[in-house]
């Protein structure tokens, strides 16, 4: 219920981005139309245009443009999306097949680079040099993320600080960008820019890490991906380094092995060790930090459903584990 009171709260707004969505989705490729739709239309939350809608009007916005902003959040993720389920080998995202599983891998690149070209196209109609620096530098981060984490495949010596850096750059920047670049629109005061800009990076750092453990807790059927699915492709993630950290030399040895490895021959091994080191707890505790200092940041700006939207919505963050 909370969940949809927060979308209740920017129910007209969605709806129109959703509309400009399909509209700017179109192209005279019948592929790139036709897998650019798919994966729009996969069923995914919408978190980071929402964020927009959100932060703008909780700013004090009251124009439209805020609909084409979020439009081009929308594009920035589902092109790298498309782009890291071709890095992953991915089969499966959000209950469907992967664009790469149905279509292959080259035409998931290229529909992927399309979406950024149409999102950065979107960007210069905003004509707001503030708001593409903000997006072109983000979308570099991102990028950089993307291959920190293919460098860290199969390492089982990723530290925790070196673990908050990729997961910042990789998922929370683009929350970042995206309650930043709202407040931008919105023309807010320093003060409501640096907040908001905060409210979205430690957001974004929440939400990672609830993922984080969802994926030793979680099933198939909640996250339309499989427990262990991490481990399987060799992912060092905060409740494997809690772990290896926390447990005898034994069950050290057997993550590290595990991790380098890849795969779910370990899986059930691996599962006993997180849960008996204390690292689900761990993490989640780390999540309602980030979640909190996310909704500390909200305290300069005016009350308004739009900023008890954002309070909420860090509430949900933190909630998806039972």
């Amino acid at each position: 219920m909370t969940a949809q009171r927060i979308h209740d709260t920017v129910a007209d707004d969605f709806s129109r981005v959703n509309d400009l969505i399909i509209q700017r989705l179109a192209s005279d490729v019948p592929m790139v139309e036709k897998i650019a739709q798919y994966i729009i239309e996969s069923g995914g939350k919408r978190l980071r245009p929402l964020l927009v809608l959100l932060a703008s009007q909780a700013a004090g916005y009251t124009k439209d443009d805020h609909l084409k902003l979020a439009a081009v959040i929308e594009f920035l993720h589902t092109a790298t999306l498309l782009h890291d389920d071709v890095v992953d080998t991915s089969d499966m995202r959000r209950g469907r097949s992967t664009a790469n599983a149905k279509w292959g891998n080259a035409p998931s690149v290229l529909v992927g680079d399309f979406l950024y070209a149409r999102a950065f196209e979107m960007m210069v109609e905003l004509q707001s040099l503030p708001i593409m620096n903000v997006l072109s530098r983000a979308t570099a981060v991102i990028a950089e993320g993307e291959v920190m984490q293919l460098m860290n495949v199969k390492n089982p010596d990723l530290t925790e600080d070196q673990y908050m850096v990729v997961i910042h750059n990789k998922t929370a920047m683009l929350f970042e960008a995206s309650s930043h670049t709202g407040a931008l629109l919105a023309g807010a005061s320093a003060e409501q820019e640096a907040a908001l800009k905060d409210y979205g990076k430690h957001l974004g750092l929440a939400f990672q890490l609830v993922d984080d453990v969802l994926d030793y807790q979680g099933d198939a059927e909640t996250m339309g991906k499989n427990v262990g699915d991490d481990l399987a492709e060799g992912k060092t993630t905060l409740p494997l380094i809690h772990a290896m950290a926390n447990s005898g030399e034994d069950e050290r040895q057997l993550i590290r092995q595990a991790i380098r490895k890849g795969g779910l021959d370990d899986l059930p091994r691996v599962l006993e060790i997180v849960k008996a080191s204390g690292a689900i707890e761990y993490t989640m505790n780390k999540a309602r930090e980030e979640a909190e200092t996310a909704r500390n940041r909200l305290d300069c700006l005016p009350e308004s459903p739009y900023r008890e939207a954002l309070e909420l919505l860090t509430e949900v963050a933190v909630a998806r584990v039972s």
